[in-house]
């Protein structure tokens, strides 16, 4: 594939997978709106020509469709899956090899490829040249949303002990002194938190480099979920079909050599400030927090660079199209890595952590007659333990015997099949008092709140009603109840109380009698818009787990403790109010909005998509 960023987009509109934009644009806001247009209408990659109040041109939606991101590694994909092959079962290069001849080079390649010298023909710049984008109104500035973020151990030092990875980089706002401080926003479960801790024990600071552009190879192994201890750099190469080029200078971390800018910096691991506010990809505003800061040593860019980015929101984002690929490649390791599970699906729709699902298996009791989940239990909980799954605040895992044609990314048949199964008194498994997502602020702190299990097996104990035919016998102030799939009732509900514990769904369960037609619906939701909830999948998905906090949200008609379990025997009523600790949701500004329309007028190439 194309060693550079240049080359790549020459490749793109060789192809006529790239649009340029040759009007002015506001990196304020307004390339963000277009990128996000752009991505909704499947569009192709953007070249923005000029950015106010900068010297370099930009490019986004270089991974905007999964069709867009096959191309980019066109020459590549079967080889990685083929070296996949071969992790699963070494063996198979004995049985096929006319299949697998070329894996010892592509496995060659996958080493980086280290010189040692100084770094030369780079310009020297300033962090406040670089494109100051902002995506949301209330960002607290600008951010890379595309950056490979380097560093290593200082306990265990090299090339091939280090992470790549992509965390936010807050470039300017706060209250970073301008050119000399940015921050970094790294979450639970990321391998640079490795390299901080060991900095801490050693309490001595560490150094990071932060690069911009290069292959997209590079890109999409940032944000790859390799196992612990296993170098990205790795991976780069071997999509890359080359071996990653870095240059090692003396006391300095090696940089990459075919980046198209390079941050180089040192982390005083004591040193914390503020970072944010952010839209992000949960779809609202992640709130100001201490996070690290990088004291900046130097800025580098060629003469050609060109600034990578995409825009942050909601799901679907370009983001998306990351989770697929790498969805496609890393999908047939899941069973080696956990055994007795077939698949597993972050939903995009929700955010990716707060709903994960799962298919698993019983395999050690096959003489048993009854359904209670038992081994899903054990993989549920195997799951739970794998680095960033760790983060799934609702996990939802069936039996692959129970319908060996189900499909883990269809996500409404998936729903269907475990609430047609599910037993509320025995399937729902709670971890309170637990670490959920960074950026998920609906738990009772922050990185605080809980997590479910909803393990469900056999066959169907109810037929789930389509559609609603009796009268729910809703109390005051609940209305509108609507049926946006089989088995799931939405209602909406009095806004969520201000001040002081909000009481109104507990009460309206108690009111519930056990043979109430509601019971019909194994899950019933209680929200604030119930025609924008039901009006989508992806919007009921959004809702339901991105505004609710498992422990506390989870209600239920007849429930009950025993022996600390908790369940319920008839519906299942999830608050997902938004409550007044849950942090803004993302609102575009309707000023930008009609500047976008108006060059979507000016230049037809862009326009069509816009």
């Amino acid at each position: 594939m194309a060693r550079t960023l240049a080359r790549t987009i020459e490749e793109l509109d060789q192809a006529g997978r790239l649009v340029r934009i040759e009007s002015e644009v506001d990196p304020f806001l307004e390339a963000a709106e277009i990128q996000r247009r752009v991505y909704r209408s499947g569009g192709p990659a953007v070249y923005f020509s000029r950015l106010r109040g900068c010297r370099f041109p930009a490019v986004s939606n270089l991974f905007g469709t999964i069709d867009q991101a096959r191309f980019l590694f066109r020459h590549t994909l079967e080889s990685v899956r083929r070296l996949i092959e071969l992790k699963i079962d070494p063996n198979e290069f004995w049985r096929r090899p006319t299949r697998y001849w070329k894996a010892p080079w592509a496995a060659l390649g996958m080493l980086p490829k280290v010189r040692r010298g100084r770094l030369r023909s780079w310009q020297s710049i300033r962090v406040g040249e670089l494109p100051q984008i902002v995506s949301w109104p209330d960002d607290g500035g600008a951010f890379i949303t595309l950056p490979q973020v380097f560093s290593e151990n200082v306990e265990q030092p090299g090339v091939m002990h280090s992470n790549l990875g992509m965390y936010r980089v807050q470039l300017s706002g706060g209250q970073y002194a301008p050119d000399q401080e940015i921050g970094l926003h790294y979450q639970i479960h990321r391998g640079i938190g490795v390299h901080h801790a060991a900095a801490l024990r050693q309490n001595k600071p560490f150094r990071v480099n932060i690069f911009v552009g290069g292959t997209p190879s590079m890109t999409l192994a940032a944000v790859m979920p390799l196992p612990e201890g296993m170098s990205e750099l790795t991976f780069a190469g071997a999509l890359a079909g080359f071996r990653i080029p870095l240059l090692a200078e003396p006391d300095r971390l090696p940089v990459y050599r075919d980046a198209d800018f390079i941050i180089r910096g040192v982390v005083e691991p004591n040193r914390l400030l503020p970072e944010g506010p952010f839209g992000d990809h949960l779809g609202y505003y992640s709130l100001a927090h201490d996070f690290p800061v990088l004291r900046v040593e130097e800025v580098l860019c060629r003469a050609d660079s060109v600034w990578p980015f995409t825009a942050v929101g909601r799901p679907p984002q370009e983001d998306t199209v990351f989770g697929e690929l790498i969805h496609e490649l890393t999908g047939p390791v899941i069973p080696t890595v956990l055994a007795g599970v077939h698949a597993v699906h972050a939903v995009d729709a929700s955010g990716v952590h707060p709903l994960l699902l799962a298919i698993g298996s019983e395999r050690y009791t096959p003489y048993r007659r009854d359904d209670r989940p038992a081994e899903l239990l054990t993989q549920a909980s195997a799951i739970l333990g794998q680095g960033q799954m760790s983060l799934a605040k609702y996990l939802f895992i069936v039996n692959r015997d129970d319908d060996p044609e189900l499909h883990i990314h269809n996500v409404a048949a998936f729903l269907q099949h475990a609430l047609a199964r599910v037993d509320w008194r025995r399937d729902l498994h709670f971890h309170t008092c637990t670490t959920i997502d960074t950026l998920d602020y609906s738990g009772d702190g922050f990185n605080a709140g809980s997590k479910v299990v909803i393990a469900a097996s056999g066959q169907p104990r109810r037929a789930l009603p389509a559609q609603l035919d009796f009268d729910p016998q809703l109390p005051d102030g609940f209305s509108r109840p609507l049926c946006p799939l089989p088995g799931v009732l939405v209602v909406q509900a009095p806004a969520y109380a201000s001040a002081g514990r909000d009481t109104a769904i507990e009460e309206w369960t108690r009111q519930v009698a056990a043979d109430a037609p509601l019971n019909r619906f194994p899950l019933v939701l209680a929200v604030d818009d119930s025609e924008f909830t039901a009006a989508s999948l992806n919007n009921l998905i959004w809702v339901a787990f991105t505004r609710s906090n498992p422990a506390r949200d989870l209600h239920g008609v007849g429930s009950f403790t025993r022996d600390k379990h908790w369940g319920c025997e008839g519906s299942l009523i999830l608050d997902a109010r938004r409550k007044p600790h849950h942090a803004p949701p993302l609102i575009e500004d309707p000023a930008v909005m009609k500047k976008v329309d108006a060059l979507a007028a000016r230049e037809p190439a862009i326009g069509k998509y816009l």
